[in-house]
């Protein structure tokens, strides 16, 4: 599994997990990857350092997260203020905790977040994966959803 820092036309970062850079290459080209805060099909990868491990015998500091960049700014690899580290990280500790009882669904989010709402299941926190499409068609349906803050990988794909 690879990591990569993207980025939308519009200066959207996000991060994006694939198999490999063939993969990315491959979905990019297809148009199956699109910017999580505007849907653009523009992506291209952002700027980001190499993960090199460090040295066994010595302490290592929490690197800082990459700032979430405004619609009118450029990809930046600035340092994040403090007050803004310390908030994400409580967004961070929030969202473990909201997803500490709810069941991974995967791809039958949209369909099971359905049935839960007209009553054809009985209902429970879940997460899972849906496409932009299907969460706009849960909210115009009044599916009570909402995105996750932060990208979760799906359990199979945890070491």
């Amino acid at each position: 599994m690879i990591v990569f820092d993207l980025h939308c036309a519009h200066g959207h970062r996000f991060e994006g997990w694939f198999g490999s850079s063939s993969d990315y290459e491959d979905q990019r080209e297809r148009g199956l990857v699109s910017c999580p805060e505007c849907g653009s099909a523009e992506i291209g990868k952002a700027p980001m350092a190499p993960a090199v491990p460090a040295k066994g015998n010595t302490d290592r500091a929490a690197p800082a997260p990459v700032p979430a960049q405004a619609d009118t700014q450029p990809v930046s690899n600035t340092p994040m203020p403090a007050e803004v580290q310390q908030a994400l990280q409580k967004l961070a500790q929030a969202q473990a905790k909201a997803l500490k009882n709810s069941k991974w669904v995967g791809k039958d989010f949209a369909e099971q977040s359905r049935e839960m709402h007209y009553g054809e299941r009985d209902e429970a926190a879940i997460h899972g994966q849906a496409s932009l499409e299907d969460a706009k068609a849960l909210v115009d349906e009044g599916v009570p959803v909402a995105p996750l803050p932060f990208p979760i990988a799906p359990p199979e794909d945890l070491n």
